[in-house]
């Protein structure tokens, strides 16, 4: 979970702004999207396995 303390003098839109960017750098934003629709464990894996697959092959790409 993401906490943020209000600095003196700071104006709401300098406080979302910051709150944004803290909110962006946790993930926390991308996990809530990962976890709006259930996915199903084989899902995950096909996923993380062509994830895996496509960095391979950019990288015997690259070394050509």
């Amino acid at each position: 979970m993401a906490f943020m303390r209000l600095r003196d003098r700071e104006s709401i839109q300098e406080a979302v702004r910051r709150f944004r960017k803290l909110v962006e750098r946790s993930g926390l934003k991308r996990e809530m999207r990962r976890r709006q629709y259930y996915e199903k464990p084989s899902e995950v894996k096909r996923r993380a396995r062509l994830r895996a697959e496509r960095r391979a092959n950019n990288a015997h790409n690259a070394q050509r």
